[in-house]
């Protein structure tokens, strides 16, 4: 169910939610790299912060804009979730590694996207991503070419406590 709202968010961002009937999202704010969007409902039924990589290589793969999501859906009691929209499809049944010095999570792609593996995974990156200062993210697309993004987590803190508090 999730999923399929998440894509119903994702056609909004691509300007069609108007034309499908969908919400439309606003950006409350932005903490260094990081931007807060909620909903128009009170209370909110989803939330989220969002980032784009600093550096993705190859840089010349062609694909769409990746962004780093984290998304909190207040009905269904769910503060942090964690996903990556790769702008390409992802290699079929292809895992990869969401990286936050020291740390490897591994993640799983789906279509265009990747997820972490295990939701104590998921809440142990979150905490990482807290702490670090960039976070990594490589996976290999349908067309066998690895992809390395690089997100720094400049005011990933300060967006992530700002999510708990509009959300919630």
């Amino acid at each position: 169910m999730r999923n399929i709202l998440f894509g119903a968010f994702c056609l909004v961002l691509a300007g069609w939610g108007p034309a499908l009937g969908a919400e439309s999202m606003t950006q409350a704010n932005t903490y260094g790299d990081w931007s807060l969007f909620t909903d128009a409902n009170d209370p909110h039924l989803f939330c989220f912060v969002t980032s784009q990589p600093k550096t993705s290589e190859p840089s010349d793969a062609p694909r769409e804009s990746p962004r780093a999501y984290i998304s909190a859906w207040p009905k269904d009691g769910i503060r942090a979730e964690v996903s990556f929209l790769m702008g390409f499809r992802v290699k079929k049944n292809s895992q990869g590694t969401a990286t936050v010095s020291p740390s490897d999570f591994k993640l799983f792609g789906s279509s265009d996207r990747a997820y972490v593996t295990d939701s104590t995974q998921e809440l142990k990156l979150v905490e990482a991503m807290r702490k670090g200062n960039s976070l990594t993210i490589a996976i290999a697309s349908d067309r066998g070419v690895n992809v390395v993004d690089t997100y720094s987590l400049n005011g990933i803190g300060q967006a992530l406590q700002k999510l708990q508090e509009t959300c919630f």
